[in-house]
């Protein structure tokens, strides 16, 4: 009787789910420059994680879906309200102070933080493959942001609000991480959405004047950012980081600079330089090493020692 090889199936879906996520996030810059137009940076997070908190809640009310227990709460009230909440408005912030460049320099220290943290509080091993896949996107999100930058003006404050995300969305998925050994994907991103409404729920206010006067355009684009980036790519990074270590996870965003190049592209009209797709190609380049595995071999000579061995025995 031979051996059936292994389904690839289970290995595949946690890679699609990061890979719906990667870009769906990618997507929602190009969504947050029109919605960041007529919103506030506070506003506009809290309108975002309101439409996520509605369309995740609604599914768990059809499927009846019950709360998380107990011991994932902590996870997952840190990882709201530092990733769903503090994160989401630094950012907004944060991109209306320092142009683009910028701020993809600062916000991509965030995987190498991610990186330390699992490593140091959970345990997250870091073999030379993750290290070096991460150095090479890296390099490639430097010469994007370096490519893109003076295209807006900077200030000190931007950058800190931009590093303040880096170091807040690090350390919401490591909060997550553990969180999701106790409660599904759906149930960590519904709660930790809801969090996340209620820490922005101060800039209530300020949505509710905007939406009077934002255009239906503008308005469109913030549900967007809460059904879609938000709702549907925070379940499926859940999904997937609940199966691999947030070390590799948070590799796998350096994909998003990429992306966000050819979305502006293909949405914008915005055309990137050579240098800015050489930086977006050595980004992909380097997700691909970091998630690829080490082929382990058998060694034919130890194999072929044991079977002389045999014959002698004989």
């Amino acid at each position: 009787m031979t051996n059936q090889p292994t389904p690839a199936r289970p290995r595949l879906l946690p890679t699609v789910a990061a890979g719906v996520s990667v870009v769906l996030w990618a997507s929602a810059f190009v969504s947050i420059r029109s919605a960041g137009a007529a919103y506030s940076p506070g506003a506009l997070a809290f309108g975002r994680m309101s439409a996520g908190a509605l369309a995740l809640g609604l599914i768990c009310a059809v499927r009846r879906i019950p709360p998380p227990p107990r011991s994932a709460w902590r996870g997952i009230g840190m990882s709201g309200v530092l990733w769903f909440g503090f994160y989401m408005v630094a950012l907004n912030w944060g991109e209306q102070q320092v142009d683009a460049g910028t701020a993809a320099l600062v916000v991509n220290v965030g995987p190498l933080l991610i990186a330390l943290l699992g490593a140091r509080l959970l345990g997250d091993p870091m073999p030379p493959r993750l290290l070096a896949g991460m150095a090479v996107s890296f390099a490639g999100a430097v010469t994007v942001g370096l490519s893109m930058a003076g295209e807006g003006g900077s200030s000190v404050l931007g950058v800190v609000l931009c590093l303040l995300a880096a170091v807040a969305y690090a350390a919401g998925v490591v909060s997550q991480k553990p969180a999701l050994a106790r409660a599904s994907a759906l149930q960590a991103t519904t709660y930790g959405c809801l969090v996340g409404a209620v820490a922005c729920l101060p800039f209530a206010g300020q949505l509710v004047r905007q939406a009077a006067d934002a255009p239906l355009s503008a308005t469109l684009n913030m549900v967007y950012l809460g059904v879609f980036p938000t709702a549907l790519a925070f379940t499926t990074w859940a999904y997937a980081l609940a199966r691999t270590t947030a070390s590799r996870m948070g590799a796998t965003t350096y994909a998003v600079p990429a992306l966000v190049v050819l979305m502006s592209w293909l949405a914008l009209g915005e055309v990137p330089g050579t240098v800015t797709l050489a930086g977006g190609v050595l980004c992909l380049a380097g997700v691909a090493v970091s998630r690829s595995r080490a082929r382990t071999r058998t060694p034919r000579a130890v194999t072929g020692a044991g079977e002389a061995r045999s014959e002698q025995v004989r």
